[in-house]
């Protein structure tokens, strides 16, 4: 189906507004009043730049308070509708948008609203424009869809059709089954907009909190389901009024939007892109710095050991279990010391994830390969992070891309043993078996953006968003998993513009005993995160202990949670650069992330000078 945009979902000018969809790939788009009346170009000029850049204008909009009004103001309606019709013919749009009233002069009438929107409709037909009544979810006397179509209906002129809003008919809880039964050639319009559920004024959650579909809690693919099975054949576009959006730079905006109705045209059975491509697991996280030393030493204190140095660039591979950490050197300028740049995501057909990524408009990397490396492929997700596809232990590559029977890992020719010469990481393991999730703090700007990023291109779930507090405000999350928790990924949302650095970044590696692991890390020197005594006073009112148990938990600083699932413990490094590690040992069917405990952690952090 074709796509379009409204203006007022993007920010700039409206010249720039219109180039950033078209960039992205957007078919048309809707022109809101506002974008017209503040542009310096004539509805001429803007008519031409839209045909320029290959763009159709869809609709204009809005005309407001229009129906079910007294016969004098109908008057004066009839007069702007008259200036607005001629002013859309120099500008190209065929179709105009008209709410529900709003006005205290509008009376609860369908068949004065019918009779007098027929009029409306008979004077745009002399201009060869037709008119989408769209209910408003906070309209007067009108605010539900099938409201507008009865009136629609009773008007009975072939100018005059429904608008259909995904906000205004999800947000007021209408059962959207019942578009089936509007005649698809009388539904002139459908606008697609998702927002997170929110108990609050739904004209405020309106206008601040919509979101692009796949980013909020709204059921869009059924909605357009329904709307298509009714004979709708117009466009999907998205209408979305947010803060945020609106502060952003235009173009990544329009690409995020355009991926969301991708993804939202598969969903709901209309498209076949390339499907989804399940990671297995972390086949490596890679540290980037200036100076490696810090890193080097905290790495052997946890017990992994140096196992590989890269043929042709200054990164080495350390290992323990099935966790690998790739450590590069290559970070000289950076400001903001150590931080993971890059993902190793064991996937088991590379070719078709990389398929559905560039389908979905997630930039490819681009990589200054020597002859003989692996011919690894990664794409950039929104904060930059460089995601990479790896091939699987199954398909005989241990964690490498196809090409190879190594793979990736042959790029990495084993370093000299203790007993030889050069430099060596040698350390008795710790307990430690592999990477069980990885943290990423987003700009503010892109944790929707991320959220929908991994969710379409990697075929990730997402959990519930949560507010956790800190000790300066709320940090937002929201973790995205694989279906079995080998790959999860949890997002946060960064202090505020241009702070990304503000908040570390973390790698959770698993251990079987945490105790044990945090005994071994103690003897070895680890700086572990000391936890106020307070928190496991109140561990030991909440929950009744094994003997002792407490007591190894507070002498290691061990945090805990559980579930009707299972039973979570954690525990945590110093900050070295933008980087801390996070040891965790998961039982029973434990999903979770110790959200509960993430108060007293950034609490002890930020003591300690970095959180």
């Amino acid at each position: 189906m074709r796509k379009s945009i409204a203006t007022v979902s993007l920010s700039g000018s409206l010249s720039e507004k219109l180039g950033a969809a078209a960039t992205a790939g957007f078919d048309g788009v809707e022109i809101f009043e506002n974008d017209l009346i503040a542009s310096p170009l004539s509805p001429e000029e803007i008519r031409t730049r839209a045909a320029d850049l290959g763009l159709t204008i869809d609709l204009y909009q809005p005309f407001r308070d229009a129906e079910a009004v007294p016969e004098e103001i109908l008057a004066g309606n009839l007069r702007r509708a008259e200036r607005k019709f001629a002013l859309m013919e120099r500008l190209g749009a065929d179709l105009l948008l008209v709410c529900s009233s709003v006005s205290p002069d509008a009376v609860d009438d369908d068949a004065l609203a019918a009779e007098q929107l027929h009029r409306l409709a008979s004077l745009a037909s002399e201009h060869g424009i037709r008119l989408a009544y769209e209910a408003l979810a906070w309209g007067r006397h009108v605010h539900t869809y099938d409201h507008a179509w009865r009136i629609v209906e009773a008007a009975d002129h072939p100018a005059l059709g429904v608008c259909l809003d995904s906000f205004h008919i999800l947000s007021r809880g209408s059962d959207p089954r019942g578009i089936e039964e509007i005649p698809g050639e009388k539904i002139f319009f459908l606008q697609l907009a998702d927002a997170p559920r929110i108990a609050m004024d739904v004209l405020q959650w309106s206008r601040h909190y919509r979101c692009f579909p796949g980013q909020g809690d709204f059921d869009l693919a059924g909605l357009v389901g329904h709307t298509v099975r009714a004979g709708y054949t117009g466009p999907l576009s998205l209408e979305v009024f947010n803060d945020v959006f609106r502060q952003g730079d235009a173009g990544r905006t329009a690409v995020d939007a355009l991926r969301s109705l991708l993804t939202l045209e598969e969903s709901a059975g209309l498209s076949a892109p390339p499907a989804p491509v399940a990671a297995t697991g972390f086949a490596f996280a890679e540290l980037v710095t200036a100076d490696t030393e810090p890193l080097r030493a905290l790495l052997r204190t946890l017990g992994f050991a140096r196992t590989g140095r890269h043929a042709t660039k200054p990164v080495d591979l350390w290992e323990q279990g099935e966790a690998r950490i790739l450590l590069s050197g290559a970070g000289a300028g950076r400001r903001d010391g150590a931080a993971l740049a890059a993902l190793g995501l064991e996937t088991p057909a590379q070719d078709a994830a990389v398929r559905r990524a560039e389908a979905l408009l997630a930039p490819v990397v681009p990589r200054r390969r020597a002859e003989r490396d692996a011919p690894l492929d990664a794409v950039a997700a929104p904060d930059g992070t460089e995601l990479f596809f790896c091939g699987t232990a199954a398909d005989g590559t241990t964690g490498g891309a196809t090409g190879g029977t190594a793979g990736w890992r042959g790029d990495f020719p084993a370093v000299p043993g203790p007993g030889d010469t050069g430099i060596t990481g040698t350390g008795e393991p710790t307990g430690l078996t592999r990477i069980d999730h990885v943290a990423l703090p987003q700009p503010w700007h892109q944790f929707d953006e991320a959220s929908l990023f991994y969710r379409s291109v990697l075929g990730l779930e997402p959990d519930e968003s949560l507010d956790l507090a800190d000790p300066f405000g709320l940090v937002r999350s929201r973790a995205v998993s694989n279906a079995d928790g080998s790959l999860r990924i949890a997002l946060n949302v960064a202090p505020g513009p241009g702070e990304r650095s503000a908040r570390p970044q973390h790698i959770a590696l698993a251990t079987d005993d945490i105790v044990a692991t945090a005994r071994r890390l103690r003897e070895r020197g680890a700086g572990l995160l000391r936890v106020p005594g307070n928190y496991y006073d109140d561990l030991e009112a909440r929950y009744t202990w094994a003997p002792g148990r407490l007591a190894a938990l507070r002498e290691y600083g061990i945090l805990y949670d559980r579930d009707a699932d299972g039973e979570f413990h954690h525990c945590y490094t110093a900050t070295v650069g933008r980087v801390f590690f996070e040891i965790v040992q998961r039982t029973g069917g434990y999903r979770g992330y110790g959200a509960r405990n993430a108060p007293v952690r950034l609490a002890v952090q930020h003591a300690a000078g970095r959180g």
